[in-house]
C-alpha cells in the first residue's frame, strides 16, 4: 500500500489524550488501523501494543481475490463463454 504506518504517533496519541483527561488508563482509545496493507509485521505489532484493535487490508485482499478470479477466466475462457447466458 501507499500509506506508511507510524506506530510512534499512536502511542503519542494515547499518552495526549490520558493526559488531557486526566484518566488513569495507559491506552484510553481503540484506535482501527486503516491502510494496513503492505505494512511491516514490526510496525504492525507496534501498532497493536499502541491500541489498534482492528485493521483494514482490503487492498491486499482485492488483489489476491482479483489474481484468483482473473487466472480462473483466463483457464477457462472458452468454457465460460458456453455457459454465458445458458
Amino acid at each position: 500500500g501507499n500509506v506508511q504506518l507510524e506506530p510512534e504517533i499512536l502511542g503519542a496519541a494515547q499518552k495526549y489524550i490520558k493526559e488531557k483527561e486526566g484518566l488513569d488508563t495507559d491506552k484510553p482509545v481503540f484506535f482501527v488501523f486503516h491502510g494496513g496493507s503492505g505494512s511491516s509485521a514490526e510496525d504492525i505489532r507496534k501498532a497493536i501494543s499502541y491500541g489498534v484493535i482492528k485493521m483494514n487490508i482490503d487492498t491486499d485482499t482485492q488483489w489476491s481475490y482479483w489474481e484468483g478470479v482473473k487466472e480462473y477466466i483466463t483457464k477457462n475462457h472458452d468454457y465460460l463463454q458456453g455457459q454465458i447466458g445458458n
